[in-house]
C-alpha cells in the first residue's frame, strides 16, 4: 500500500556515527548540539530567534504564554487541524473560538476571523494546513488593525513560502513540528521562531522552568514558572543530520504536489485547491476535492494507494463545548482528501495515482 505519511531517515552510515558520538559524549540533554541545531535552521528558515523545544504542541503552548494567554481571554482559531493546536489554548486557560474556512482552500477564512473579534480575543492561530499557506496578506492585515498577535502554526508547511521567503520570520510566533511523520522528524520535537533576542530570552526561560540553561543554576533566579520543555542532544543530533537532506526532501515533495496541479486539473469530479497570492505551498499533503468521498477511498485502495482526509475536525469533540456554526468548513469537510505526495512517491508512483484518478470511480 503507497502510504500517505513516511518518515525520512538519514542514511545509517552518516546517522549513526554522530548519534554514536552524542550518546557516549557524556552529556545527552540540552547542550551544544542543542544550541548547534537552532542555529543551523534559524540558516535554513533565514530567522536566527529560533528556540527549540521537544514539541510542536510545547512550541504553542509557550507561544501563548508570551502572548500572556489567561482565564477568559479568547483565542480564534480553526477546526481543521490536528487537535493540539486547539487544546493548547485550553491549556493556556483560554477559550477556543472557531472561525470558518474557505470553502476553496479549507484555510482560515480573514472575513469569518474579522467577524468572530471581540474585545476578547487576544490571539488568531493560523494554521497552515497540509502544507498550504493562509491568506496571509489580509492577515496581517488584519493582526495591524485589531493589534491582535499572530501565531502560526508551521506543523504541516516546513519550505512553504510567503512573498518568495520560508515561513518562520512573518509573525511574531511561528511554530514548527519536528513529529514522526513531518516534513522533517527528530523523532519528536519542534522550533519556536521569534522576532527578537529579547523574546527568546523568555522562551528559553519558559522552556525550562523559568531558568536560563545558559546562565550557572547556582546564579539564577526564578521570576515566573516555567515548563519542562527543552530539546535534548540526541533529538537535536538527528535535526542536525535531517537538515543536509531538507532541501531535497521538500523539492520532491512540491515536485510531486506540482505534478498533481497539473495531471488532476480538470479532471471529472475533482476540485483543486487554488494557492493564494505570494504564497507556495510545500504539499506536506496533497489536498482536493472530490465528489463521491468513500467511494473515491475505496477505488484507491483497491489500487494500493492510501487516500484520507487524516484530520477529524476538532469542532467534533466535546472538550472545545463548541456551537459554532461553520458552514464553509461542513462542505469542505465532506469533500477534503488527502493523497500520498511525499518523498518516497516515486514518478512511477505518481503516475499511477493519477492514472487511477482519471479512470474514475
Amino acid at each position: 500500500m503507497l502510504q500517505l505519511v513516511k518518515p525520512f531517515i538519514p542514511p545509517k552510515e552518516e546517522l549513526m556515527p554522530m548519534l554514536e558520538e552524542i550518546l557516549y559524549s557524556g552529556y545527552i540533554a540540552e547542550g551544544e548540539a542543542v544550541y548547534e541545531f537552532e542555529r543551523r535552521f534559524g540558516e535554513y528558515i533565514q530567522n536566527p530567534y529560533s528556540i527549540s523545544v521537544n514539541s510542536g504542541t510545547a512550541a504553542l503552548h509557550i507561544a501563548l504564554m508570551m502572548i500572556g494567554i489567561k482565564e477568559g481571554d479568547e483565542v480564534i482559531s480553526t477546526a481543521l487541524t490536528a487537535e493540539p493546536t486547539n487544546i493548547v489554548i485550553l491549556l493556556a486557560g483560554g477559550k477556543v473560538v472557531f472561525s470558518d474556512v474557505d470553502r476553496k482552500t479549507g484555510l482560515l477564512c480573514p472575513q469569518s476571523v474579522r467577524e468572530k473579534i471581540t474585545e476578547r480575543t487576544k490571539a488568531i492561530m493560523l494554521v497552515h494546513y497540509a502544507g498550504m499557506v493562509c491568506n496571509m496578506d489580509e492577515f496581517n492585515k488584519l493582526s495591524t488593525e485589531y493589534s491582535i498577535p499572530i501565531i502560526e502554526d508551521n506543523a504541516h508547511a516546513l519550505g512553504s513560502r510567503y512573498n518568495g521567503m520560508l515561513l518562520g520570520s512573518n509573525s511574531e510566533y511561528t511554530c514548527f513540528s519536528f513529529q514522526a511523520i513531518k516534513h522533517m522528524t527528530t523523532v519528536d520535537g519542534g522550533m519556536l521562531t521569534l522576532k527578537s533576542e529579547r523574546a527568546c530570552e523568555q522562551a528559553r526561560k519558559l522552556r525550562w522552568f523559568g531558568l536560563d540553561k545558559k546562565t550557572p543554576r547556582l546564579e539564577s533566579d526564578i521570576t515566573f514558572a516555567g515548563y519542562k520543555y527543552h530539546m535534548n542532544n540526541v533529538n537535536a543530533t538527528i535535526g542536525l543530520a535531517q537538515l543536509s537532506h531538507m532541501p531535497d526532501v521538500i523539492e520532491r515533495h512540491i515536485d510531486n504536489g506540482k505534478y498533481y496541479d497539473n495531471e488532476l486539473r480538470n479532471v471529472a469530479g475533482i476540485s483543486l485547491i487554488p494557492y493564494y497570492p505570494n504564497t507556495e505551498p510545500s504539499y506536506w499533503l496533497y489536498t482536493m476535492l472530490v465528489e463521491n468521498r468513500d467511494d473515491f477511498m475505496r477505488c484507491m485502495t483497491e489500487a494500493g494507494i492510501t487516500a484520507s482526509p487524516l484530520h477529524l475536525r476538532n469542532d467534533r469533540h466535546s472538550v472545545f463545548g463548541s456551537s459554532d456554526e461553520l458552514p464553509n468548513l461542513d462542505d469542505f469537510y465532506r469533500d477534503f482528501v488527502h493523497i500520498p505526495c511525499g518523498w518516497w512517491v516515486t514518478d512511477d508512483d505518481r503516475a499511477h495515482i493519477a492514472g487511477t484518478i482519471k479512470k474514475g470511480w
